[in-house]
This record gives structure tokens, sequence and C-alpha cells, in this order.
């Protein structure tokens, strides 16, 4: 098993090395993701699998239904697409491979869930931390979003993350295509 790290538009790689070759929540971010299948593709053995997975933002359902998650995720899109990557990837995956010139995908989907302490801790934890410190806060301020917008999104993450009956569902696109 080997790990490599390198822009997915134009890999480092000879032709034809690897077995598998996957990506987990990374086509969402990139600029051209049909680009980075090709050559996902390209650095795959014939026969070998090219697996990726990706969230669909639009997908994510959560209760209690509270206006700041909606505002955070408006939030979000806006500052993904703003960074030419697309947040709902996941419906988006199929399309990419067949554009990218694979015959052969096997398309499914699968949930996270977030519904127990541990992981309402994990996940609102880091979305009420991320919000204020890091490059997509940045990236909202500089776009002129208020701090009490920021502030208020963190809020409510930490609200959700305390309730007992709050849960998350998170839809993911995925693909195992034959190279």
């Amino acid at each position: 098993m080997e790990f490599v790290v390198g822009d997915v538009h134009a890999l480092d790689l000879p032709d034809d090395t690897y077995d598998v070759v996957h990506a987990h929540q990374v086509l969402q971010h990139v600029a051209d993701p049909v680009q980075a299948l090709r050559e996902m593709r390209r650095v795959c053995k014939p026969g070998g699998i090219v697996a990726v997975r990706d969230s669909d933002y639009h997908g994510f359902v959560w209760y209690p239904a509270l206006p700041e998650l909606d505002e955070w995720m408006g939030l979000y899109q806006r500052m993904a697409r703003a960074n030419k990557g697309e947040p709902d990837a996941g419906r988006r995956l199929l399309a990419w491979a067949h554009a990218a010139g694979f015959e052969q995908v096997e398309a499914t989907t699968s949930t996270w869930a977030f519904t127990n302490p541990e992981d309402r801790a994990f996940w609102g934890g880091m979305w009420a931390d991320r919000i204020l410190k890091s490059a997509l806060a940045d990236q909202a301020r500089a776009a002129g979003v208020p701090e009490e917008t920021l502030t208020a999104i963190s809020e409510a993450w930490q609200t959700w993350t305390a309730g007992p009956d709050s849960w998350i569902s998170i839809l993911h696109g995925e693909l195992l295509c034959t190279a």
C-alpha cells in the first residue's frame, strides 16, 4: 500500500501503476473533477479500480431545524463554489465518471448518521470551531460575512451538539470504476 500526496489534476506518477486508486471527499474540492478522474484512471492498471466517495451537501438532513444551520449550509455552499468546488459532488459523480471516459461504473450511495453524544460532539464540535477558526472562516470574513453571523452559527452547532434528540444524516455518492 502506498499513500501519495499530489495534484490530482496532474499526478506525478507513471501510467498503469496501481491496482486501486481511491479518493474520499476529494472531488468536491477540486476545480476540474473530470480531469482528476482521468488522472486517477491513467495511474490505475487496466482492470483496476478507481473508487471515489463524496458528500452531497444538499442531501444533508438534520434535526432540530435551527435557522442558523440553514444559514451555515448556504454559506458553506457559497464559499465552496467560490473556491471552484462543488459541495453537491455526490450527485454528480456518475456524470463526471462518464465524462472522464469510464465505461464500467458501479454507482451507489451511503449515509453517515451522527446520532449519539460522541458522534454529535465530533461533528457539531468540528463545525462550531471550523466556522470561527479555519480557512473557511477567513474566506467568509473576507466575503463580508459579519462576525456575529459566524458566532451565531457556531453557537447553533453547540446547541445542536448538546441536544439529546439531535441527529444529522449525511448523504454520499460512491463510485467503483473499472479502469
